[in-house]
């Protein structure tokens, strides 16, 4: 351990194994809300009755229904986001990683279980990293099911008579 790491490490706010669990039950249930409300608010925004028609006249291949999907694609990462950075100020309150910079790196890694970081977060709060870990596969399962959804409903047959613009 070198002295930075030691410096950081006399920093640190201790917490008992019930506390991380705690604290990561609060996180998951904050960005479960979140995630929702992003869902729900991105859900209402396609079913007004001008998106509605548009949908139903847009081919999905064409420049309108590519802008549309992309659209959709930033909106969902929007709302990861949010929830990586949540984790990231937390984990810098808490002083579990050297700087806010290293914190973002680290969530994002953890959230996207991607596994594999240079970023090494304090002992005293890896159950709340692994909890954020096991959360990003379920909110990017969620956003998974939500834009595949999407995507099906562009690409539906359009109503008998009716037809599609290019």
């Amino acid at each position: 351990m070198d002295s930075v790491d030691k410096a950081v490490d006399s920093q640190v706010i201790s917490a008992t194994f019930n506390e991380q669990l705690l604290v990561g039950l609060g996180m998951i249930a904050l960005c479960v809300i979140i995630h929702g409300i992003g869902l729900f608010t991105l859900r209402r925004l396609m079913h007004n009755r001008n998106t509605e028609e548009r949908l139903e006249r847009m081919q999905p291949l064409s420049l309108m229904g590519t802008m549309f999907t992309l659209v959709i694609v930033f909106a969902l990462i929007f709302i990861h986001f949010v929830e990586i950075w949540l984790f990231a100020f937390l984990y810098d309150y808490l002083h579990a990683l050297r700087n806010f910079e290293e914190a973002l790196y680290f969530s994002t890694i953890s959230y996207a279980t991607i596994g594999y970081s240079d970023a090494s977060i304090a002992h005293q709060w890896h159950q709340v990293a692994a909890m954020e870990g096991l959360l990003g596969v379920i909110l990017l399962g969620w956003s998974t099911a939500f834009f595949i959804r999407v995507l099906e409903r562009l690409e539906r047959e359009p109503p008998r008579g009716g037809r599609r613009d290019s």
